[in-house]
Protein backbone atom coordinates (compact mmCIF):
# COMPACT_ATOMS: atom_id res chain seq x y z
CA UNK A 1 0.00 0.00 0.00
CA UNK A 2 1.20 3.51 -0.78
CA UNK A 3 1.70 5.80 2.20
CA UNK A 4 1.24 9.54 1.83
CA UNK A 5 3.17 12.30 3.52
CA UNK A 6 1.79 15.83 3.34
CA UNK A 7 4.62 18.25 3.90
CA UNK A 8 4.41 22.02 4.39
CA UNK A 9 6.35 24.13 1.92
CA UNK A 10 9.17 25.27 4.18
CA UNK A 11 12.94 24.76 4.11
CA UNK A 12 12.54 22.17 6.87
CA UNK A 13 9.93 20.37 4.81
CA UNK A 14 12.28 20.21 1.85
CA UNK A 15 14.83 18.47 4.04
CA UNK A 16 12.22 15.98 5.23
CA UNK A 17 11.12 15.56 1.63
CA UNK A 18 14.60 14.32 0.78
CA UNK A 19 14.69 11.65 3.46
CA UNK A 20 14.01 8.03 2.56
CA UNK A 21 13.15 6.47 5.89
CA UNK A 22 10.22 4.42 4.68
CA UNK A 23 9.20 0.90 3.78
CA UNK A 24 7.39 0.25 0.51
CA UNK A 25 5.96 3.06 -1.61
CA UNK A 26 5.51 6.57 -0.31
CA UNK A 27 3.75 9.36 -2.17
CA UNK A 28 5.36 12.63 -1.09
CA UNK A 29 2.96 15.54 -1.53
CA UNK A 30 4.86 18.76 -0.93
CA UNK A 31 2.32 20.98 -2.63
CA UNK A 32 -1.26 19.69 -3.18
CA UNK A 33 -2.10 19.79 -6.89
CA UNK A 34 -5.58 21.18 -7.73
CA UNK A 35 -7.04 18.41 -9.90
CA UNK A 36 -10.10 20.51 -10.76
CA UNK A 37 -7.83 23.09 -12.40
CA UNK A 38 -5.51 20.78 -14.34
CA UNK A 39 -6.63 20.78 -17.98
CA UNK A 40 -3.31 19.71 -19.59
CA UNK A 41 -0.89 16.95 -18.59
CA UNK A 42 2.45 16.67 -20.40
CA UNK A 43 4.56 13.53 -19.96
CA UNK A 44 8.22 12.84 -20.46
CA UNK A 45 8.79 9.58 -22.36
CA UNK A 46 11.91 7.60 -21.38
CA UNK A 47 11.85 6.76 -17.69
CA UNK A 48 8.31 8.09 -17.24
CA UNK A 49 5.96 6.33 -19.65
CA UNK A 50 8.39 3.71 -20.94
CA UNK A 51 11.33 1.65 -19.71
CA UNK A 52 13.73 1.93 -22.66
CA UNK A 53 16.91 1.28 -20.72
CA UNK A 54 17.90 -2.00 -22.42
CA UNK A 55 17.33 -0.87 -26.02
CA UNK A 56 19.21 2.40 -25.46
CA UNK A 57 22.05 0.52 -23.78
CA UNK A 58 22.30 -2.01 -26.59
CA UNK A 59 22.35 0.70 -29.26
CA UNK A 60 24.97 2.76 -27.45
CA UNK A 61 27.16 -0.31 -26.97
CA UNK A 62 26.73 -1.28 -30.61
CA UNK A 63 28.01 2.18 -31.55
CA UNK A 64 30.92 1.91 -29.12
CA UNK A 65 31.98 -1.44 -30.60
CA UNK A 66 31.86 0.03 -34.12
CA UNK A 67 34.18 2.82 -32.97
CA UNK A 68 36.57 0.49 -31.16
CA UNK A 69 35.52 1.65 -27.69
CA UNK A 70 34.82 -0.57 -24.68
CA UNK A 71 31.17 -1.28 -23.92
CA UNK A 72 29.61 0.34 -20.87
CA UNK A 73 27.39 -1.15 -18.13
CA UNK A 74 23.67 -0.51 -18.38
CA UNK A 75 23.67 1.45 -15.12
CA UNK A 76 26.25 3.90 -16.47
CA UNK A 77 24.46 4.44 -19.77
CA UNK A 78 21.12 4.90 -17.98
CA UNK A 79 22.66 7.75 -15.97
CA UNK A 80 23.48 9.52 -19.25
CA UNK A 81 19.87 9.52 -20.50
CA UNK A 82 17.62 12.55 -20.37
CA UNK A 83 19.29 15.32 -22.34
CA UNK A 84 18.80 14.04 -25.87
CA UNK A 85 20.52 11.58 -28.19
CA UNK A 86 23.51 13.81 -28.97
CA UNK A 87 24.36 14.30 -25.29
CA UNK A 88 23.86 10.58 -24.62
CA UNK A 89 26.39 9.72 -27.34
CA UNK A 90 28.80 12.43 -26.20
CA UNK A 91 28.79 11.15 -22.63
CA UNK A 92 29.20 7.54 -23.74
CA UNK A 93 32.29 8.57 -25.72
CA UNK A 94 33.76 10.35 -22.71
CA UNK A 95 32.90 13.89 -23.84
CA UNK A 96 35.66 14.18 -26.49
CA UNK A 97 36.59 17.54 -28.02
CA UNK A 98 35.84 16.19 -31.49
CA UNK A 99 32.53 17.28 -32.99
CA UNK A 100 32.90 15.30 -36.26
CA UNK A 101 33.45 12.13 -34.19
CA UNK A 102 30.36 12.83 -32.11
CA UNK A 103 28.23 13.50 -35.18
CA UNK A 104 29.44 10.29 -36.86
CA UNK A 105 28.88 8.26 -33.69
CA UNK A 106 25.43 9.81 -33.24
CA UNK A 107 24.40 8.68 -36.70
CA UNK A 108 25.61 5.13 -36.01
CA UNK A 109 23.69 5.09 -32.73
CA UNK A 110 20.50 6.38 -34.36
CA UNK A 111 20.78 3.89 -37.22
CA UNK A 112 20.98 0.99 -34.75
CA UNK A 113 18.31 2.37 -32.44
CA UNK A 114 15.90 2.99 -35.31
CA UNK A 115 15.81 -0.76 -35.97
CA UNK A 116 15.95 -1.99 -32.37
CA UNK A 117 14.00 0.63 -30.40
CA UNK A 118 11.15 -1.75 -29.59
CA UNK A 119 13.11 -4.95 -29.00
CA UNK A 120 12.84 -4.75 -25.20
CA UNK A 121 11.15 -1.43 -24.44
CA UNK A 122 7.93 -1.67 -22.42
CA UNK A 123 5.35 0.62 -20.86
CA UNK A 124 5.82 0.87 -17.10
CA UNK A 125 3.27 -0.97 -14.94
CA UNK A 126 0.34 1.25 -14.01
CA UNK A 127 0.77 3.70 -16.89
CA UNK A 128 -2.30 2.73 -18.91
CA UNK A 129 -4.58 2.66 -15.86
CA UNK A 130 -3.31 6.09 -14.83
CA UNK A 131 -3.76 7.53 -18.31
CA UNK A 132 -7.32 6.24 -18.36
CA UNK A 133 -7.97 7.82 -14.97
CA UNK A 134 -6.32 11.14 -15.83
CA UNK A 135 -7.88 11.72 -19.24
CA UNK A 136 -10.94 13.34 -17.63
CA UNK A 137 -11.22 16.08 -15.03
CA UNK A 138 -13.22 15.56 -11.80
CA UNK A 139 -16.26 17.20 -13.44
CA UNK A 140 -16.08 14.88 -16.46
CA UNK A 141 -14.55 17.31 -18.95
CA UNK A 142 -11.74 15.87 -21.08
CA UNK A 143 -8.14 16.70 -20.34
CA UNK A 144 -5.51 17.23 -23.03
CA UNK A 145 -2.45 15.01 -22.74
CA UNK A 146 0.84 15.24 -24.65
CA UNK A 147 4.41 13.95 -24.70
CA UNK A 148 7.47 16.20 -24.54
CA UNK A 149 10.77 14.33 -24.68
CA UNK A 150 14.36 15.12 -25.61
CA UNK A 151 14.44 11.93 -27.70
CA UNK A 152 14.25 12.51 -31.49
CA UNK A 153 10.62 12.97 -32.50
CA UNK A 154 10.44 10.26 -35.18
CA UNK A 155 11.59 7.54 -32.80
CA UNK A 156 9.30 8.93 -30.10
CA UNK A 157 6.23 8.77 -32.33
CA UNK A 158 7.11 5.26 -33.54
CA UNK A 159 7.52 4.02 -29.97
CA UNK A 160 4.27 5.59 -28.81
CA UNK A 161 2.49 4.11 -31.82
CA UNK A 162 4.02 0.68 -31.25
CA UNK A 163 3.22 0.56 -27.53
CA UNK A 164 -0.32 1.95 -27.71
CA UNK A 165 0.39 5.32 -26.10
CA UNK A 166 -0.37 7.57 -29.07
CA UNK A 167 -4.14 7.24 -28.69
CA UNK A 168 -3.95 9.14 -25.42
CA UNK A 169 -1.83 12.02 -26.72
CA UNK A 170 -2.88 15.10 -28.65
CA UNK A 171 0.76 15.89 -29.45
CA UNK A 172 4.10 14.06 -29.34
CA UNK A 173 7.09 16.37 -29.48
CA UNK A 174 10.75 15.37 -29.43
CA UNK A 175 14.13 16.92 -28.88
CA UNK A 176 14.30 18.13 -32.47
CA UNK A 177 10.74 19.55 -32.58
CA UNK A 178 11.83 22.96 -31.29
CA UNK A 179 14.95 25.13 -31.42
CA UNK A 180 15.77 24.16 -27.83
CA UNK A 181 15.43 21.06 -25.64
CA UNK A 182 14.25 20.68 -22.06
CA UNK A 183 14.96 22.21 -19.55
CA UNK A 184 14.34 25.22 -21.78
CA UNK A 185 10.56 25.72 -21.46
CA UNK A 186 10.04 26.48 -25.17
CA UNK A 187 8.44 23.12 -25.93
CA UNK A 188 6.22 23.10 -22.85
CA UNK A 189 5.19 26.69 -23.45
CA UNK A 190 4.22 25.78 -27.02
CA UNK A 191 2.07 22.86 -25.86
CA UNK A 192 0.39 25.09 -23.27
CA UNK A 193 -0.44 27.64 -25.96
CA UNK A 194 -1.73 24.96 -28.34
CA UNK A 195 -4.00 23.56 -25.62
CA UNK A 196 -5.29 27.09 -24.90
CA UNK A 197 -4.72 26.72 -21.16
CA UNK A 198 -2.79 28.68 -18.56
CA UNK A 199 0.50 27.47 -17.05
CA UNK A 200 -1.30 27.05 -13.72
CA UNK A 201 -3.73 24.67 -15.44
CA UNK A 202 -0.86 22.52 -16.71
CA UNK A 203 1.00 19.59 -15.16
CA UNK A 204 4.34 18.08 -16.21
CA UNK A 205 5.19 14.47 -15.25
CA UNK A 206 8.80 13.33 -15.51
CA UNK A 207 11.61 11.35 -13.94
CA UNK A 208 14.44 13.89 -13.87
CA UNK A 209 15.51 17.30 -12.66
CA UNK A 210 15.35 18.34 -16.32
CA UNK A 211 11.58 17.78 -16.34
CA UNK A 212 11.07 19.51 -13.00
CA UNK A 213 13.12 22.52 -14.07
CA UNK A 214 11.21 22.70 -17.37
CA UNK A 215 7.91 22.84 -15.49
CA UNK A 216 9.22 25.41 -13.02
CA UNK A 217 10.42 27.69 -15.82
CA UNK A 218 7.03 27.45 -17.54
CA UNK A 219 5.06 28.05 -14.32
CA UNK A 220 3.42 24.60 -14.48
CA UNK A 221 2.79 22.02 -11.76
CA UNK A 222 5.05 18.96 -11.71
CA UNK A 223 5.09 15.35 -10.48
CA UNK A 224 8.50 13.71 -10.16
CA UNK A 225 8.85 9.96 -10.76
CA UNK A 226 11.38 8.11 -8.62
CA UNK A 227 11.12 4.89 -10.64
CA UNK A 228 12.59 6.23 -13.90
CA UNK A 229 15.92 6.19 -15.69
CA UNK A 230 17.03 9.55 -14.28
CA UNK A 231 15.43 9.18 -10.87
CA UNK A 232 18.80 9.83 -9.23
CA UNK A 233 18.29 13.51 -10.16
CA UNK A 234 14.57 13.86 -9.51
CA UNK A 235 14.96 15.22 -5.99
CA UNK A 236 17.57 17.84 -6.92
CA UNK A 237 14.78 20.39 -7.44
CA UNK A 238 11.59 20.24 -5.34
CA UNK A 239 8.57 18.93 -7.22
CA UNK A 240 4.98 19.45 -6.14
CA UNK A 241 4.75 15.69 -5.63
CA UNK A 242 7.00 12.63 -5.84
CA UNK A 243 5.73 9.14 -6.66
CA UNK A 244 7.30 5.69 -6.62
CA UNK A 245 4.99 4.16 -9.26
CA UNK A 246 3.08 5.33 -12.32
CA UNK A 247 -0.10 4.04 -10.70
CA UNK A 248 0.20 6.89 -8.17
CA UNK A 249 -0.21 9.74 -10.68
CA UNK A 250 -3.98 9.79 -10.37
CA UNK A 251 -3.74 9.43 -6.59
CA UNK A 252 -1.50 12.50 -6.45
CA UNK A 253 -4.30 14.56 -7.97
CA UNK A 254 -7.06 12.93 -5.95
CA UNK A 255 -5.37 14.03 -2.71
CA UNK A 256 -6.69 17.52 -3.34
CA UNK A 257 -9.86 16.43 -1.56
CA UNK A 258 -7.96 15.67 1.67
CA UNK A 259 -5.45 18.51 1.56
CA UNK A 260 -6.16 22.13 0.75
CA UNK A 261 -4.83 22.83 -2.74
CA UNK A 262 -1.96 25.30 -2.94
CA UNK A 263 -2.34 28.66 -4.65
CA UNK A 264 0.12 27.70 -7.35
CA UNK A 265 3.19 25.62 -8.27
CA UNK A 266 6.07 26.10 -5.84
CA UNK A 267 8.22 28.39 -8.00
CA UNK A 268 5.33 30.57 -9.16
CA UNK A 269 4.05 31.51 -5.71
CA UNK A 270 5.15 34.84 -4.15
Amino acid sequence: MTQTRLLPDTPTAVLLYRERHYTGNVLYLLNPIPAHRIRLIVFDLDGTLIDSRTDLTNSINAMLVEFGRPQLPEEIIASYIGDGASMLVRRALGDPDDEPLIENALQHFLDHYRVHKLDNTIVYPGVFASLDALRTMPDGRPRTMAVLTNKPVRASVDICDGLGLSRYMSRIYGGNSFATKKPDPEGLNAIIREAAVAPGESLMVGDSSVDILTARRAGAWVIGCRFGLSSHTVEDIPADCLVDEASEWAQALSLEVTAAPASGPIASRP
